[in-house]
């Protein structure tokens, strides 16, 4: 099986599969002198800017606000998701390891150096931190997805089909709405995208959710899965196996 592609998207955890993102931020009108601006104002404005993907913009105000407060591990992180999205990871990856080193338990931080290690192929070393943030905060369903992000990549499906199910525990919406804490990561490999909702499905099934399950297995054939007919094989179907919503999507046997 072909490597997955790995993205990162922010505070909207977007797009289709994982429509996703984490590191959302208040924004309010941001001041034009720069040195005016209070420490608040400053971060504010590169919340404002960052949210209007001005990256750039939102380094200065980041970089300015740490001339003023060299110990804010939280204005770190801001600064490393700005830089990450600017396509600079060596100076993101920097930020986030200052963040960490500041407050060792911030688990926003490590979740965004799981983000750049997988984004570089380390998947290793990304499930490392995305385990160690699962075990600082487990109620973050966001979390989850990105352990199980990784776990999929490595063909741990059943591990990652058991993080995906306690992230849709947490919050059901978990794949469709914005989240708040750091950033995370999107496949977007097609042909892997296909098999991911076909592996969701069964999850949903198994729960019990059988109108989410349906959707799963539209948007698993929507991307080309091959093996749809699987279903009239796995007994976890088989409360859909007399649906005509099922044989619309699928042609029974």
């Amino acid at each position: 099986m072909r490597r997955l592609l790995g993205r990162t998207i922010m505070a909207v955890l977007v797009s289709g599969l994982i429509p996703h993102v984490f590191a959302a931020a208040d924004t309010e009108p941001s001041p034009r002198n720069i040195k005016s601006l209070t420490l608040a104002e400053l971060v504010r404005a590169g919340d404002e800017r960052r949210g209007l993907k001005d990256y750039p913009e939102a380094i200065r105000y980041f970089e300015e606000a740490l001339r003023r407060d060299k110990k804010n591990e939280s204005v770190y992180n801001k600064l490393g998701i700005s830089y990450m999205f600017d396509g600079d990871a060596d100076a993101a990856k920097h930020a986030f390891s200052k963040a960490v080193s500041l407050k060792p338990d911030y688990a926003n931080a490590l979740n965004n150096l799981g983000v750049i290690n997988f984004n570089q192929k380390r998947l290793k070393s990304a499930e490392k931190y995305f385990r160690k943030v699962v075990e600082l905060d487990e109620t973050q369903a966001s979390f989850h997805v990105n352990l199980g992000v990784v776990l999929f990549n490595q063909r741990k499906y059943e591990a990652a089909m058991k993080e995906y199910a306690r992230a849709f525990e947490l919050d059901p919406e978990v794949l469709e709405r914005s989240a708040r804490a750091g950033v995370t990561v999107q496949i977007t490999n097609p042909e892997q995208r296909a098999k991911f909702y076909f592996e969701l499905a069964k999850v949903q099934a198994e729960r019990g959710d059988f109108e989410d399950c349906l959707r799963r297995l539209r948007s698993a054939k929507e991307y080309g899965y091959r093996r749809l007919s699987e279903v009239y094989r796995n007994e976890l179907f088989a409360r859909l196996w007399n649906d005509e919503r099922l044989h619309e999507i699928v042609t029974p046997p």
